[in-house]
């Protein structure tokens, strides 16, 4: 017989919701919340609300939850990736009070909120309030769900993913600056899918002049998600172009991909501004072709050894996937 859901399951599939948000709630973090009403023994509890954090940060994920369950949220869990905001804003009511008139008799929440507005206050208002509050639960996977809100809360640094499609040898093109394609199509839809879910994408002045990119989602569904474009220049930007005169300098959103080129990316690295690198690999060899990096300051190996965890690892046709993320210690 098939168990019934735990608490782990419900929470899963609230941070499966909060990335339905991602690079689309800016100024809000990109939650999720799932409402179920509990079960008899051994048999599954009910979803009575789902929601997740919608474009430009409202309705809040916990308010298109209640709104879904109604009545049927009294007495009922809720399952939420973010504590709860617990201060007012002009924008719409605070969460905590929302869940408390809502009559929800217990709220497991994966992460507190470093937000200082609410930092620990939501979860002692939902106690006060005689509501049974658990906390950390997933707590890893929700906020890997928000890293650019989390990265720009408590680093006030955009959260960058770097991009690198090359050659098993390590090339971006050949030595002509031919480039199209190394990978195939489903790595190149999987490229999409991540600009899609970025606010804004960057390459360099090199890669500009040669390709002249789009750097728009070309994927079903997706067209309307295209990304701020970015221009890593110490000049003027082109029309409809944002232009950064250094990777310190990019402001204004919270997730940047970086796609290229060779030494926009070794700027990047040099000034230990990636956070996540995503890897596609082509099974075939260049040889005296274009370097995926330029030089990134490194003078000592032993210095480059354990900065990257491989998070993910995947084929995606006959092309690789690898993605590692940036071992930080503060």
């Amino acid at each position: 017989m098939r168990r019934p859901p735990a608490d782990a399951d419900w929470m899963a599939a609230a941070v499966a919701l909060a990335w339905r948000g991602r690079g689309r709630s800016a100024p809000n973090p990109n939650v999720g919340c799932v409402i179920v009403q509990p079960a008899p023994a051994k048999a599954e509890g009910r979803v009575v609300g789902r929601g997740w954090t919608q474009p430009g940060g409202r309705p809040h994920a916990e308010a298109m939850a209640l709104a879904a369950a109604g009545p049927a949220a009294r007495g009922a869990t809720a399952y939420v990736t973010l504590e709860p905001c617990a201060h007012a804003s002009p924008r719409g009511p605070c969460c905590t009070e929302t869940l408390i008139e809502a009559g929800v008799s217990r709220v497991v929440v994966a992460v507190q909120d470093p937000d200082p507005r609410t930092d620990g206050r939501g979860l002692a208002r939902l106690r006060d309030a005689g509501i049974a509050v658990e906390t950390g639960l997933c707590a890893d996977a929700a906020r890997a769900a928000m890293a650019p809100w989390w990265s720009r809360v408590t680093r006030e640094t955009p959260f960058v993913t770097l991009k690198l499609a090359t050659s098993l040898d390590g090339c971006i093109a050949l030595a002509d600056g031919s480039s199209r394609w190394i990978t195939g199509a489903r790595a190149r839809a999987h490229a999409h899918l991540e600009r899609a879910l970025h606010e804004g994408i960057l390459v360099g002045r090199g890669t500009l002049a040669a390709d002249s990119p789009r750097l728009d989602v070309r994927l079903p569904g997706l067209a309307d998600r295209g990304p701020r474009r970015f221009l890593l220049t110490r000049g003027a930007a082109p029309e409809g172009w944002t232009a950064a005169a250094a990777p310190e300098a990019v402001a204004g959103v919270d997730s940047l991909l970086v796609e290229g080129g060779a030494g926009t990316a070794a700027a990047f690295l040099a000034a230990d501004r990636v956070d996540r690198l995503l890897l596609y690999r082509a099974p075939m060899l260049i040889g005296s072709g274009k370097p995926a990096l330029g030089n990134i300051g490194l003078t000592d190996l032993a210095d480059a050894h354990g900065r990257w965890h491989l998070a993910d690892s995947r084929l995606l046709g006959s092309d690789r996937l690898d993605v590692y993320e940036r071992v930080r210690r503060d």
